[in-house]
């Protein structure tokens, strides 16, 4: 069995951050392993409370899975501090990760921003450049582009920009009132030549979206896990995202969570 390591937040919840990941993980036949970066205190509605593990403790849970069961892939959600995103930039290095998907989680569907300056900077000079693909949505590749995004040629170039800045390759998420649900994946993707490719999904008119980046990235970094091409994987990934989107599960007095297990099949 190929596997997989999310380093994320814990959502209590269950929706989003690890526990979102773990489930995508093993929905789509890989082995999951977690090193967590923050407790957070979160239901459908918002985040009442956040406590940061250390940076030599972040350290350790990674070097603990990657000295007994090494990840084939990796998936990095939400990092809150320069310092522990340091930590991951130097364990990603100190063990050789390969397949290291990227989301980096700095605005808000509202606009707001969920990380410090100093963050943002430490991820762009560290983390980014180390990624095999980045899954930023239109406001995260704004802040790393520099230009707003308004139409989908202007996606195709927000792409471009942030590939030539960081040598990885992007996967910019559509959704937030453009382009509906098609993706724009841009890198060396097409046996190492540098292109662009749209990559299309259907929209699923379902208010209960808590999670769906963590999913998304997860189910990435699963695909790549078990061999296949960057393309193959965010459209498996993509096809995954709809099917729990359109289980059409309803929990929770907000934007509530998906139903990662709706293909899951046995007597158990």
């Amino acid at each position: 069995m190929k596997t997989a390591l999310t380093i994320a937040g814990s959502d209590s919840s269950g929706g989003a951050g690890i526990q979102a990941d773990i489930k995508t993980m093993t929905a789509n036949g890989v082995y999951a392993m977690s090193a967590v970066t923050a407790l957070t205190a979160q239901n459908t509605t918002g985040v009442t409370d956040i406590m940061e593990v250390s940076p030599d403790f972040l350290k350790a849970q990674i070097a603990a899975v990657a000295t007994d069961i090494f990840p084939d892939a990796v998936k990095v959600g939400m990092v809150s501090s320069s310092a522990l995103i340091n930590a991951i930039a130097d364990s990603i290095k100190e063990f050789n990760f390969r397949n290291v998907v990227v989301d980096p989680v700095m605005v808000a569907t509202s606009g707001a921003k969920l990380i410090s300056d100093d963050a943002i900077l430490t991820l762009k000079e560290r983390l980014l450049p180390l990624a095999t693909v980045i899954t930023p949505n239109i406001p995260e590749a704004e802040v790393l582009c520099g230009n707003p995004i308004h139409s989908p040629a202007d996606m195709e170039a927000a792409a471009q920009n942030i590939f030539n800045q960081f040598g990885s390759a992007v996967l910019l998420k559509g959704g937030h009132n453009l382009n509906d649900a098609n993706d724009y994946l841009f890198g060396n993707i097409g046996g190492g030549e540098r292109m662009g490719r749209w990559i299309n999904g259907k929209r699923i008119n379902n208010p209960n979206t808590h999670g769906t980046g963590c999913t998304l990235s997860s189910a990435i970094a699963s695909n790549l896990a078990k061999g296949k091409s960057l393309v193959e994987s965010v459209q498996s990934a993509k096809n995954y995202l709809t099917g729990a989107l359109a289980a059409m599960l309803d929990l929770g007095k907000g934007s509530g969570p998906m139903n990662h297990a709706f293909n899951v099949e046995g007597d158990f």
